[in-house]
């Protein structure tokens, strides 16, 4: 049954994606990104990888295109303008680029480098006592300090934004 699932929202997953990309609106080609995201959560889901499902429900499907879809009202688009496809040299380095990209994935695969342990847990731990408290005790342990330095960083960027976003008084001017 999970097998039947993971096809299932993978084509979903495909054909949305294939829709995104080639429909004419870009208010539907967001819909369909959505539709992408929630696929691919879905996998995550059977894959055993509930954390990471949520996040991808919450941060890409939620946050990430309410901001897509405020950026297509706000710039009003109205009719595709086709650009022209480049120098045959730019379609050359794309072409040759993209083939080694698919290629050194195919040796990433058969090296057998992406299974295996997640940090210096085995699966069978990761299993029993999941993959949320796996993530966190090596976020709080092994990765502390750029866990703490990404969480500055942010603050800082949150104050940075209400510092440029809140009105100046007239006393202030």
């Amino acid at each position: 049954m999970v097998t039947v699932l993971l096809y299932l929202f993978g084509i979903l997953a495909i054909l949305s994606a294939l829709g995104m990309v080639f429909h004419r609106n870009p208010v539907y080609s967001a819909l369909f990104l959505v539709v992408t995201f929630f696929s691919l959560a879905s996998i995550y889901a059977l894959l055993g990888a509930q954390f990471l499902s949520i996040i991808q429900v919450m941060v890409y499907a939620g946050a990430i295109m309410v901001l897509f879809v405020f950026v297509i009202m706000l710039l009003n688009l109205r009719k595709e303008v086709r650009l022209p496809i480049g120098k045959p040299a730019q379609v050359i380095f794309g072409v040759i680029f993209g083939l080694l990209l698919f290629v050194e994935g195919l040796l990433i695969i058969k090296s057998g480098s992406i299974s295996g342990t997640l940090g210096r847990y085995p699966q069978a731990k990761v299993n029993v006592i999941g993959n949320v408290e796996a993530l966190g005790n090596l976020l709080f342990t092994k990765y502390l300090f750029p866990f703490e330095l990404a969480s500055i960083i942010l603050l800082v960027g949150m104050i940075g934004a209400i510092i440029l976003g809140r009105k100046k008084m007239p006393k202030e001017l």
